[in-house]
């Protein structure tokens, strides 16, 4: 017969190892490229949760949760293949696309952002020639004749 001591014991040491191996899983290492697309070959026949799960696509809560997340897991499978997500992405960084629209500011200035001048290749320095029109101002960059012609 187990006595008290000895029942509290055996859960004690059950529960510490059922703890090891949860903090152990805390931060799985997914997998990416041809060890992903190899894994999810020999998965097929699980449900996708158990797949994602399976090749480190998770997470596990303080409390104990376990977290599959399938959102990264379809993105590493897709980037696995070759299908690009983001193709010639024109966020600026901060998650914003470009609108192609500024406005004049209340000191009278006009700002171009950096997202579009990085996408026409400009330096520091360089210079612009302002021809105004009716309803318009045309900036040609000064010397990208000549640089066009070479």
């Amino acid at each position: 017969m187990i006595n008290n001591d000895q029942y509290y014991q055996v859960i004690i040491d059950i529960k510490s190892k059922d703890i090891d191996k949860i903090m152990s899983d805390t931060n799985p290492i997914p997998l990416m490229g041809k060890a992903l697309l190899q894994k999810v070959k020999e998965l097929s026949h699980k449900p996708r949760r158990e797949t994602a799960k399976e090749c480190g696509y998770y997470s596990v809560t303080k409390d104990g949760q376990v977290r599959v997340n399938l959102t990264d897991f379809y993105d590493a499978v897709l980037g696995a293949k070759g299908v690009p997500l983001e193709p010639g992405s024109t966020k600026d960084g901060r998650g914003r696309e470009p609108t192609y629209r500024v406005s004049v500011h209340k000191n009278g200035q006009i700002v171009i952002g950096s997202t579009y001048t990085q996408e026409m290749g400009l330096k520091p320095g360089d210079e612009f020639e302002i021809k105004l029109g009716y309803k318009h101002i045309h900036l040609k960059q000064i010397g990208a004749e000549e640089e066009a012609e070479d």
